[in-house]
């Protein structure tokens, strides 16, 4: 049975790992929660699969850092979804709300579907289908230490049920945030994931991928683009690679200091013409080079995304092909209740 337990967490790793760039990290760590990895806004995913610092108001990116939470968020409501090949489909939804001028909190709900698989035994005889997904159910709370630092933090319950397999987490995200809006500056910085299992799928231990990022978003002048870079996987500075090639030799290890080097680090750009309207354009080099296994193409490594705000909604769209088999789309929908009540 642990045996089995195994193959599934590695199918499951293999899927996170073609679905998103942030999701990269799962060969890196216990396939059991790379779920966390995948971020649920658009602006994140189009900002390279992971942005810690861009300030908008952008309700799902609060699952990336809670210090981008704020009382400016005044009862609003985020929606989200992406759909991945092979049947894989994750949503959620989420709720912020002001709670005093300098304070805010949220809610929210993250939902991983990977389709309905076979199911199998030791040998390999099919004795059904089963359905794996993973939950996080999320609850965030912000604070306006000075004008310009704001903190933030989230408690996060994870379930997952692989086949007849079920364990439970909790996690912790700390976040603080430094914003000038006069330079239209932002800094930021995250702890991710820290926490463990409540209860476990075997008598085997699965760590939770915890991590340390930093994040710098800038515009500069009257020039309406924003400028980001951020750096995570933190915790170590090697992350080796093999590089394929063409195929005709064996692949080669990658582990020098460049490499290295911008395997940490994600870059973005925001071209922001008004408050209304925006396209992000950005390129994971970590994805590119752990996509060099499979059937890479010129768009591995680079996502895309749009923001447009229509009257009292707000829509996004992100779209990213890791590699020629997996095409990625994610949709966002927000709007404020106090838009429907004045």
């Amino acid at each position: 049975m642990k045996k089995r337990l195994n193959i599934l967490q590695s199918l499951f790793a293999a899927v996170i790992v073609c679905v998103t760039p942030s999701a990269l990290n799962a060969a890196d760590s216990s396939p059991a929660y790379n779920f966390l990895n995948i971020p649920a806004s658009v602006t994140s995913y189009g900002l390279g699969g992971l942005n810690i610092s861009t300030v908008n108001d952008d309700v799902n990116n609060i699952d990336v850092n809670p210090a981008l939470l704020g009382p400016e968020m005044e009862k609003a409501i985020g929606i989200n979804y992406m759909h991945y090949v092979g049947g894989s489909n994750f949503a959620g939804a989420r709720f912020a709300n002001r709670a005093t001028d300098r304070s805010a909190w949220s809610v929210g709900l993250q939902y991983f579907g990977y389709g309905s698989i076979k199911a199998a035994d030791e040998t390999g005889a099919v004795y059904g289908e089963f359905s794996p997904k993973d939950l996080n159910i999320s609850a965030s709370y912000s604070h306006d230490i000075t004008d310009r630092w704001r903190g933030g933090v989230s408690l996060k319950f994870l379930y997952s049920s692989y086949d007849e397999y079920s364990a439970l987490a909790i996690a912790t995200d700390l976040g603080i945030n430094y914003y000038d809006a006069d330079r239209d500056l932002s800094l930021s910085l995250v702890v991710a994931n820290l926490g463990g299992q409540v209860k476990r799928f075997t008598d085997s231990y699965d760590r939770l991928p915890v991590d340390v990022r930093l994040g710098w978003t800038q515009s500069f002048g009257s020039f309406p683009v924003r400028f980001s870079v951020t750096a995570w996987n933190l915790t170590r500075w090697k992350l080796p690679y093999y590089e394929t090639g063409d195929g005709t030799s064996d692949p080669e290890l990658k582990d020098n200091f460049g490499s290295n080097l911008f395997r940490h680090l994600i870059f973005g750009l925001d071209f922001v013409p008004s408050d209304k309207f925006n396209i992000s354009l950005g390129y994971n080099y970590k994805t590119r080079t752990d996509m060099s296994t499979y059937s890479r193409n010129f768009l591995s490594g680079f996502t895309i995304g749009a923001g447009l705000k229509v009257k009292m909604f707000g829509v996004g769209i992100a779209f990213a092909q890791p590699h020629k088999a997996a095409t990625t789309l994610m949709l966002n929908i927000s709007t404020s209740l106090l838009d429907f009540i004045r």
